[in-house]
């Protein structure tokens, strides 16, 4: 059954897409099966992937409000070799009709109940605030991996994110639990990253992901080619950084398997 991963901060600006967008790419070179849903009515996910957003037919809107089937939804083989479930301004009006639906948490949960199978992971690019497409992502998901810049306030965002995913868990998702702390647009020559990254290990141990993403001037170009870092610049430090990841997440998932089994 397939992992799935909501990649969520309340904080905006933490590379929370450019993470979706390029780790699911870099899993599917490795011959794993993804597929990405954009939530975030911004449909960054979406344009960052090489689909039209003001184009697209079918979105998340369809698949959690009319409850269209997941075959008519989907994009198949973006330009980074995943699946996707496109996000634009239509998800905006997605959070308000679920307001009108009985087990309105849940929608997401079972539009990928009988999909799960058909991928090795599942990324949900949640948006940055916390409202019922958040809280679809947080029920839906295994697990919640939280990008963040190395800086003070950082720090503080991240532990309202966790009071919150604890919260959730509590409600809708008993065996939620946090997949991994990923430190993005890091710049070593900062002191403060460097105190902020040291804090991080102490707090989180192991849940602290070894990668570190650079800040990268290719990964901040790629979007606008309408293409992971990968397929826009493959020598880049921001592409070599999400590859190194998805090998890193890989080993983890391998070894809970392994974990599990025994």
């Amino acid at each position: 059954m397939g992992k799935v991963i909501a990649v969520a901060n309340q904080k905006g600006g933490v590379g929370k897409t450019t993470t979706c967008v390029n780790l699911a790419a870099s899993l599917a070179a490795t011959k794993r099966k993804v597929l990405l849903i954009d939530l975030d009515p911004q449909g960054n996910a979406t344009m960052g992937s090489g689909v039209d957003k003001y184009e697209v037919e079918n979105t998340a809107y369809e698949l959690l409000v009319e409850e269209k089937p997941f075959d008519d939804v989907v994009i198949r083989n973006t330009s980074g070799k995943y699946d996707l479930i496109a996000g634009n301004g239509d998800v905006t009006a997605a959070e308000i009709k679920l307001m009108e639906f009985f087990a309105r948490e849940v929608r997401l949960r079972n539009a990928l109940a009988a999909v799960r199978d058909e991928y090795d992971f599942i990324f949900i690019d949640c948006p940055p605030s916390l409202n019922m497409l958040t809280v679809n992502a947080m029920s839906a998901a295994d697990s919640v991996l939280v990008p963040m810049q190395c800086e003070y306030y950082a720090l503080e965002g991240l532990t309202a994110l966790l009071d919150t995913i604890g919260k959730l868990a509590a409600m809708v998702n008993p065996t939620l639990a946090i997949e991994g702390i990923l430190r993005t647009m890091y710049d070593p020559r900062n002191r403060l990253a460097n105190d902020v990254s040291e804090q991080l290990k102490q707090h989180f141990g192991d849940k602290v992901y070894r990668t570190v993403i650079p800040r990268n001037i290719r990964l901040a170009e790629a979007p606008s080619f309408g293409a992971p870092a990968m397929y826009y610049d493959k020598s880049s430090a921001g592409a070599k950084a999400y590859l190194a990841l998805a090998g890193e997440i890989i080993r983890r998932s391998e070894q809970q398997q392994q974990a599990m089994q025994a």
